[in-house]
């Protein structure tokens, strides 16, 4: 069986789309998941299955749907390719200084050049992002707050979830965990 990681798209933000973590995990289990566990309330999850990625992610979204009334988009890595993600990663994370973040934005397909045009509207000599395939890396060097590149990424629509890179890193350590 294959460790995949789950990223669900908004929910738990701002007060909308609320789902219970605990509400999830049986969800998740009830549609056959195997070692079930999530991350945080954002929507991370992690799990074990033989199916192939597409009718897993189409049986999860359905699965939640019904559940609980919320249609978040999923999206999913395998742990081979969330190990692969962060150890591609364009920026020097060791080199960080005080106030500056790294965040990764997972897609569910190829980004068609639009993307980059919307965020480079919101690049700066302050912000700046790299798309690597399927995935967006973005470098902040303030707060994200106050970032007109970080507002540009909400408009990346259903297919993109965006997670910082300490949430990466740990849901990698939880996968390779399960993994033995």
């Amino acid at each position: 069986m294959k460790v995949y990681i789950g990223f669900l798209r908004g929910i738990n933000v701002g007060g909308k789309n609320k789902i219970k973590m605990a509400d999830l995990k049986k969800t998740l289990e009830a549609t056959g998941l195997a070692k079930v566990q999530t991350y945080l309330q954002s929507g991370n999850v992690l799990f074990m299955s033989e199916e192939a990625v597409e009718p897993l992610r189409q049986r999860i979204e359905q699965g939640i749907s019904k559940a609980v009334g919320v249609s978040p988009s999923v999206i999913l890595r395998t742990i081979e390719e969330l190990v692969q993600i962060l150890a591609t990663c364009p920026y020097e994370v060791d080199g960080l200084l005080e106030g500056e973040t790294i965040q990764i934005s997972v897609l569910s397909e190829d980004p068609p050049q639009q993307t980059s045009d919307v965020l480079s509207k919101g690049k700066s000599d302050v912000d700046e992002f790299q798309i690597n395939g399927r995935e967006i890396y973005y470098l902040f060097r303030q707060s994200v707050l106050d970032s007109k590149l970080a507002s540009n990424i909400q408009k990346l629509g259903d297919t993109a979830t965006t997670r910082n890179w300490n949430t990466m890193s740990k849901l990698a350590e939880l996968a390779a965990a399960m993994q033995n």
